[in-house]
């Protein structure tokens, strides 16, 4: 909610700005310099990313306008149902949690809270570790240490649609240079007719410029910190676990 909020203020302060200083709104509204930076922005992630960092990317900037997945109740639900398993494994042994582990949507444990079952990378997370340590084969330092490295793989591989956000961003500004020098072009083709004409062709082209440093620091960089807070508040939620 925050984030739509935070977008009708960036666009609201802009255009209202430029309204109170007698601006003509249609010149802001140039429709191919919008396809020349959208475009160019689109395609230079489809040429740097494959397919799976795509939807990633997708998931993400929907997952931005949403809430946070890990509230205060989420924390205290996962603390729940590991002492759930811990005080199993103290009574039984931690053999008895190997039907736990293999077959987590059955486990009397984990099915209690199937907020925690749909996220998967938890979940295995957490039944992987169970394995290993229901196996004895595994020293408690060696097991903290995979635990750590699990956690840091998981985390990197969260952090890539993130930076192909931020990258996406940056290029914005020089994608609209890109756009201000094609309209320059079209308007030295146009030396010679009415000033009004050419004046503008030169408004539509620094009209690029703009377009392109709003949207990097006023749209898709913001969406891309956003991301980035959430994926290090999965990461904070693992080391909890």
């Amino acid at each position: 909610m925050f984030v739509i909020i935070g977008i009708l203020v960036v666009f609201g302060a802009v255009v209202g700005g430029y309204l109170m200083e007698h601006g003509n709104i249609r010149v802001l509204l140039q429709p191919a310099e919008l396809v020349i930076i959208g475009g160019a922005a689109v395609g230079t992630v489809l040429i740097a990313n494959p397919l799976h960092i795509l939807k990633s990317i997708a998931g993400g900037v929907a997952g931005a306008f949403g809430g946070s997945k890990y509230p205060k109740q989420r924390y205290l639900d996962t603390l729940k149902m590991l002492f759930e398993l811990f005080n199993r494994a103290r009574k039984e042994g931690l053999m008895a949690l190997e039907s736990d582990s293999d077959a987590p949507d059955k486990s009397p444990v984990f099915s209690k809270f199937p907020a925690f079952l749909k996220d998967h990378h938890a979940l295995a997370f957490v039944c992987d570790t169970i394995r290993m340590t229901a196996s004895g084969g595994v020293e408690p330092f060696d097991l903290d240490h995979m635990m750590e490295l699990d956690m840091d793989v998981h985390h990197h591989a969260a952090t890539l649609p993130t930076s192909a956000l931020t990258t996406m961003a940056d290029s914005l500004p020089g994608l609209g240079i890109v756009a201000a020098v094609l309209g320059v072009v079209i308007t030295m083709g146009a030396l010679g007719g009415p000033p009004e004409e050419i004046g503008h062709k030169v408004a539509a082209a620094l009209v690029g410029t703009f377009l392109g440093i709003l949207l990097c620091y006023g749209l898709v960089g913001p969406i891309s910190s956003s991301m980035t807070k959430a994926v290090d508040e999965e990461h904070s939620y693992y080391h909890v676990m």
